[in-house]
């Protein structure tokens, strides 16, 4: 692929900034149609209660109301659908229990919409919701995975007799159990995979517009993809899909969160019908802790045979997954898919995993950034550094002798997964460099005489992404010659409008200010897969690379013409194709202009299996052993990404995952008590990382190209978040094991939690 000003590689600075630090973004929020009128949602204070809604007609005839909607009210919509059931290990299917659109005789969370109230003003709507007549006789809850898993558990679906959601199971378990057998020795490690909340800038809202000539109803939302929300809205209302259009304008974050269709859309699309007026919903911090799916919230018990020279024989995992109240789009799909890459980078001859689902009574949780691989990295590589400390051997020594090889590529895993490239030695060499690993010696014992304690930590992941189906754009050259691109994936801050522009660029020779792209709208978007699993750029890419070749190929053809030279003596340069070395040429606009059927190519592009981008952090701690505060001094990422498509881009995508992994490792922690309220509703007590908390980062890429990949990429969207927070957990207990010989701690390793294991070390 030959260099190109603004084409792949280039260090393109983001076209879309100027809006978004202007303050010329424009967000769901920011649209207030003439005539708008505001919807609030009546939530359940309680984790389990039984339910019975009052007499309504005082509400209704409160000041400025215009609707209020019970359960009973909303008993015809069908229920939210779960669209990744996992299999039970036995070939049954597993049950699915109802997700109402509103509440009806039980509450099951604490958040669970109960009613919604339309009214004139958003005072008025929160007024009326107030005086909503819900009726509570609150029940015992399940709260937890120890509380959904305990003997006498309240049952959040008693139909069910149990809580047990699915009891999945990937490998095979004979293999693995004979390989235990013959091993001389196994490591054993549990761990906590704790609960979180996406947080992203921009909360949720919904505005619903209804055409009284058509009864059509537009819905403007933030989303992550609007044809699977147009698709599931029209379901669960009963209504055909081109009743609705979906519209997503700019969007302030996603992180899998707002991949989801939820209650309040098919809500305020019904109210928009039944009053003839714009209806509109947003929520606040606290709705959006308590309303929208929460994220991770796994225990885990791996064990590893070896062999007597340490190498790994098999591996042995036991998931569960806490799934909330209900089950959330994708829920089951998180943990059971997400156990595929449970091998990681390492070459095992055996794997079984058992994932089993818990229902409890808290807030649904499905996918966020990484969706079931942060979850399967942070297992394997926590337990391979505990690995080297139970056999005294280095980190990197264990790793190197248990890798996958490049002479093994393409590798077949034993739960299904073919890696096509990687050479993982080799990025984790190049980060213990740059990290400088040889001299941390000389900086413990700074520390220590500092009164501090310090440690360092690597992980070296493998993550799977970019696969699944095919998605189509269309570019096309408009009159004044510059260039269109339609494409259904959605940007959520990455900077796609900067990346497909790059991508057109690449073929047509634009400069990215002259290439527009349309997202987010179903009327001018045939179809559209959205974003997730890092698929927009080596997907979504693909098809506007494939599109902007063809219509390159179009264009030299109607310029044979004008120009009356061979297609083959043409070259696409400047806006334009000239007969190469002479300056005879025709623009763009001239040949759009000489081509009223319009110039346009479409190009559909599906994987035919997925990317495995892959990589090493080096994460570097200190620690004050008097507080228990961690500051993360250094931190070093070396990603294998196969093609760099805009450094610039790409490492903003890696120090962004990189920071929520850190906030993950250290800070983040959802906490319900033993009666379901959920205590870190708020920043009061739900802690984020601040700038002070995230150190400059050193990060380089050492790409090997994808061979699935018709570009060569690998997925960088979710990868930094992947890696992240098992360095970060293996540096500290590389600290805490050095001055204390602490052997174990868990995630957010909080000033508390640190403080606690030093005191009980010391005996105290």
């Amino acid at each position: 692929m030959r260099p190109m000003k603004f084409g792949v590689g280039q260090a393109v600075r983001r076209v879309e900034d100027a809006r978004f630090v202007t303050g010329t973004g424009r967000y769901t929020d920011d649209f207030a149609p003439p005539g708008m009128i505001n919807a609030v949602m009546v939530r359940s204070p309680h984790a389990h209660a039984t339910l019975r809604v009052g007499d309504l007609s005082e509400v209704r005839a409160m000041p400025g109301v215009r609707l209020v909607l019970a359960g009973e009210d909303a008993k015809d919509l069908q229920d939210l659908p779960c669209l990744g059931p996992a299999r039970n290990a036995d070939g049954s299917k597993m049950p699915l229990p109802p997700y109402p659109i509103i509440a009806r005789d039980h509450v099951r969370h604490v958040g669970d919409v109960v009613g919604m109230v339309v009214a004139d003003t958003l005072a008025q709507a929160r007024e009326a919701a107030e005086a909503f007549p819900a009726e509570y006789e609150p029940l015992p809850a399940a709260v937890g995975i120890a509380g959904a898993k305990a003997e006498g558990a309240a049952l959040v679906w008693p139909q069910l007799g149990t809580n047990l959601a699915f009891d999945a199971a990937v490998g095979d378990k004979d293999e693995t159990d004979a390989a235990f057998e013959t091993a001389a020795r196994v490591v054993s490690l549990t761990l906590v995979n704790n609960r979180v909340v996406a947080n992203f800038l921009e909360p949720r809202a919904c505005l619903a517009e209804i055409d009284a000539a058509t009864g059509r109803v537009t819905l403007t939302l933030g989303s992550q993809g609007s044809h699977d929300v147009r698709d599931l809205v029209a379901q669960t209302l009963g209504w055909p899909e081109e009743r609705l259009r979906v519209v997503t304008p700019d969007v302030g974050g996603g992180f899998g969160t707002k991949i989801f269709t939820y209650r309040e859309y098919p809500l305020c699309a019904l109210a928009a019908e039944r009053l003839g007026a714009p209806v509109k919903w947003a929520a606040d911090r606290t709705e959006h802790f308590v309303g929208d799916a929460q994220g991770r919230d796994n225990l885990t018990e791996a064990q590893m045979a070896l062999d007597a020279d340490g190498r790994f024989l098999a591996l042995r995992v036991t998931i569960d997954a806490d799934m909330g109240a209900y089950l959330s789009q994708f829920a089951p799909f998180i943990p059971s898919g997400g156990a595929r890459m449970s091998p990681g980078a390492y070459d095992i001859p055996a794997v079984h995993a058992r994932i089993r689902g818990w229902y409890s009574h808290t807030v649904p949780v499905d996918a966020y950034r990484g969706a079931g691989r942060p979850e399967a990295a942070y297992v394997i590589e926590r337990l391979v550094d505990h690995i080297a400390r139970e056999l005294g051997e280095t980190p990197d020594a264990v790793r190197a002798k248990n890798f996958i090889r490049p002479e093994q590529m393409p590798y077949r895993t034993k739960t299904g997964r073919t890696y096509d490239t990687g050479e993982f030695e080799g990025h984790m060499r190049r980060a213990m460099e740059l990290a400088g690993w040889a001299g941390f010696e000389d900086r413990l014992a700074a520390a220590r005489a500092r009164g501090r304690i310090r440690g360092i930590g690597m992980a070296c992941y493998i993550e799977a992404c970019s696969g699944g189906g095919a998605e189509t754009a269309e570019v096309s050259i408009e009159r004044d010659g510059t260039a269109l691109v339609k494409i259904g994936t959605q940007s959520t801050g990455q900077g796609h409008l900067t990346a497909y522009a790059q991508l057109v660029s690449q073929h047509l020779d634009l400069p990215v200010e002259k290439i527009r792209v349309v997202q987010g709208d179903t009327d001018q978007i045939k179809t559209g897969g959205g974003t997730g699993g890092s698929r927009s750029i080596p997907v979504g890419g693909a098809s506007v690379a494939g599109a902007s070749e063809m219509l390159a190929t179009r264009l030299k053809e109607l310029a044979s013409d004008a120009l009356e030279a061979a297609a083959a003596d043409l070259e696409i340069a400047e806006g334009g194709v000239r007969v190469a070395g002479t300056d005879r040429a025709v623009s763009f606009a001239d040949l759009a202009a000489k081509t009223p059927e319009g110039l346009a190519a479409s190009h559909a592009w599906k994987p035919p299996e997925a990317t495995y981008p892959n990589g090493t952090h080096v994460c570097e701690v200190e620690i004050d052993p008097d507080t228990g505060v961690t500051e993360v001094v250094g931190y070093v990422v070396v990603d294998d990404f196969g093609v760099t498509l805009n450094p610039l881009l790409l490492a903003g995508q890696v120090h962004g995952g990189v920071a929520q992994g850190i906030g993950q490792a250290l800070q983040e922690h959802v906490v319900y008590d033993e009666g379901g309220q959920l205590v870190t509703a708020s920043f009061m007590d739900y802690q984020l990382p601040r700038a002070a908390d995230v150190p400059n980062f050193v990060f380089e890429t050492r790409n090997v190209p994808s061979t699935t990949n018709v570009l060569g990429m690998k997925g960088a969207g979710e990868a930094g978040s992947i890696g992240a927070s098992p360095a970060v957990m293996n540096a500290v207990a590389d600290a805490l094991h050095r001055a204390y010989g602490v052997r174990r701690i868990d995630m957010p390793a909080t000033p508390q939690a640190v403080f606690q294991v030093i005191r009980e070390a010391e005996g105290g």
